[in-house]
């Protein structure tokens, strides 16, 4: 069955959209959903996750009031009744097409960012490894929102590039500092890891939680739960307390990632 915008995120989508066309102008050739919107279901914390193609690189001055002028259409989770968080990256074609790792993004707006951009700070263009993370999950289960289907459009990421970047992402968490005040993400996010990693597809935090929960060792698993409920809205947030438990369950999860990449060599 297709995708559709779902009805509740609609009209954000729509000021995103118009956002995007204003400032890349005919520039912009594609623009897609992806994410929780179209793939699990949106839940109370779940990003709008959008994802523009260029058929040119936007200049400085263009990418800076693009991302100042998306502050305007994009909240902090749970700061408005009207608007979710924004997760918008921008890439041009000639850096993605053909394929190559670690491929390079124009611009990326993130709520992460609104203190750097509303104080006048927008990264420059860079090397990320997540992209092939990002591309493969647009690829597998996306809704085209303008231009063609994202399959037709972008190539596809070699499994080999893609186990890279996620052993590159895995090894990015390894101190308490690395995930204070994220930890709900990051766990639901290494489960997502393991999961693809394990099974080759990309699956919603939700189904990975659950797949996981089925399979990691009873110690680890109360912390993993607990996440997944936090996410889903069922419980409320306590994993910043709970920071032993949380640091170990990401040390497990890293090691047996890690472990699985070993093997497969």
């Amino acid at each position: 069955m297709t995708p559709t915008i779902p009805c509740a995120i609609a009209p954000q989508v729509a000021q995103a959209r118009a956002v995007l066309q204003h400032h890349l102008g005919e520039s912009l050739v594609a623009l897609y959903l992806y994410g929780s919107a179209v793939d699990g279901g949106l839940h109370p914390y779940s990003d709008i996750d959008l994802l523009a193609i260029t058929d040119s690189v936007p200049s400085a001055a263009v990418r800076q009031a693009l991302m100042t002028a998306l502050l305007s259409v994009s909240a902090p989770p749970g700061a408005s009744a009207m608007l979710r968080a924004l997760e918008v990256t921008v890439l041009a074609q000639e850096h993605i097409v053909p394929w190559r790792h670690p491929a390079r993004r124009e611009a990326q707006f993130g709520e992460w960012l609104r203190e750097a951009l509303q104080a006048g700070i927008v990264e420059a263009p860079m090397s990320d490894p997540d992209l092939a993370i990002l591309l493969t999950q647009a690829r597998s289960r996306s809704l085209t929102i303008l231009g063609r289907d994202a399959a037709a459009l972008l190539a596809p990421v070699p499994p080999a590039d893609l186990s890279t970047a996620l052993q590159q992402t895995v090894a990015q968490w390894r101190d308490a500092a690395d995930w204070a005040g994220d930890e709900r993400n990051i766990i639901l996010a290494l489960a997502r890891i393991w999961y693809t990693a394990t099974q080759g597809g990309i699956a919603s935090k939700a189904s990975a939680a659950d797949w996981l929960l089925a399979r990691i060792d009873a110690p680890y698993r109360a912390v993993l739960a607990q996440a997944r409920a936090e996410y889903l809205g069922l419980a409320p947030e306590e994993l910043a307390n709970r920071q032993d438990a949380v640091a170990a369950f990401i040390a497990h999860a890293r090691e047996r990632i890690q472990a699985l990449d070993a093997t497969s060599a």
